[in-house]
């Protein structure tokens, strides 16, 4: 893969990169990626006090793909990993694993411990949850019919 660079600082246009990538992954529904480009907007306009961070990964100005994280209120050393989306064109090229990678070491810059995903146990995230087991982390709790019936919330989680 051509040089990628990591920048933390959202810009103005990643509002519609992120909303492209969301729709165009095939795993986010219109109100997520609603969701998903609002987070870029509050921190845009609020700034690090609204606690959303980011990992935009870009190769020549073109976002290939982002996470977005943030502390647990009214934990000690928890975080959040919110959003981790890549553009199809550049998935299954190590691109997710260097965005989590460095959002980790991010979030142990920041005094985290522990890192907590959520995700669906439909068939449609078989490779999203192998995707968090290939990168160590573990099942810690499933909540039953919360999505959907027989569509449980999965939360993952690593610590360190």
């Amino acid at each position: 893969m051509e040089t990628i660079t990591i920048r933390e600082m959202p810009k103005a246009c990643d509002l519609d990169s992120v909303a492209y990538i969301l729709k165009a992954s095939g795993f986010f529904n219109e109100a997520e990626q609603e969701v998903g480009v609002s987070l870029v907007r509050e921190r845009l306009e609020v700034g690090e006090s609204c606690e959303y961070f980011f990992q935009f990964a870009e190769r020549e100005d073109v976002l290939l793909g982002y996470t977005c994280f943030g502390p647990i209120p009214g934990t000690q050393a928890s975080y959040d990993l919110y959003w981790i989306a890549v553009d199809p064109v550049y998935q299954r090229m190590g691109l997710g694993g260097m965005l989590l990678e460095g959002t980790e070491a991010e979030i142990r810059k920041r005094g985290g411990r522990r890192v907590y995903i959520e995700t669906s146990s439909s068939d449609l995230y078989v490779p999203t949850r192998s995707f968090y087991i290939h990168h160590a982390y573990i099942m810690e709790a499933r909540l039953k019919d919360y999505y959907a019936p027989a569509d449980d919330k999965l939360i993952y989680v690593k610590g360190w």
